[in-house]
């Protein structure tokens, strides 16, 4: 499969949801191939982020953080950036965290991460999927790219008080964080 293109290739480690974990001895036979590139790692400890750069030994590779909510943890870690499916809707507000943490300051950097982590506990609060909450919040910015597919549930009338919630969580923390 890999070699149905000329492109790189990063793993993506989300045990979760796959059912298996990358494990340091599979992720070094990956890297045998010259495609392999990285890893997005969404697994939930934050010390996998190290265990692939440790494994990479000399080999230059790019790991991402995965989990939103642990931004600034996987950073610290050692991830060189992040992928995640919360920076679409306030991405002031990651770039702002990653920003106070380059520059040395890990408290403005954490309590960011709070705020961040506390929008994301509103935006998978009520019954609609986390997607379709921040697609009605994209919506009220401008952005109408439209709503969730089936089996994805999309905004109900009970959804709207989160919706309006997580907006103004998102707004107050650009207010006070995006300078």
């Amino acid at each position: 499969m890999i070699d149905a293109t000329e492109l790189d290739f990063i793993i993506y480690n989300i045990p979760q949801l796959s059912g298996y974990a990358l494990t340091p001895s599979m992720f070094k036979s990956m890297l045998e191939n010259p495609k392999v590139i990285g890893v997005k790692n969404s697994s939930m400890p934050v010390q996998d982020l190290i265990t692939w750069k440790l494994t990479a030994g000399d080999r230059e590779v790019v790991v991402f953080n995965g989990p939103d909510e642990q931004f600034i943890g996987g950073r610290v870690m050692g991830a060189d950036g992040g992928i995640g499916g919360t920076y679409g809707v306030m991405p002031e507000l990651f770039l702002a965290a990653n920003a106070a943490l380059e520059a040395g300051d890990l408290a403005l950097a954490f309590t960011i991460q709070g705020r961040i982590d506390e929008i994301i506990f509103t935006l998978v609060s009520g019954k609609a999927n986390l997607y379709a909450v921040q697609k009605e919040i994209l919506k009220r910015e401008g952005l109408n790219c439209g709503s969730v597919r089936p089996p994805l549930t999309g905004v109900g009338p009970e959804d709207l008080a989160v919706v309006d919630k997580a907006h103004a969580m998102i707004k107050a923390a650009r207010a006070e964080f995006v300078k």
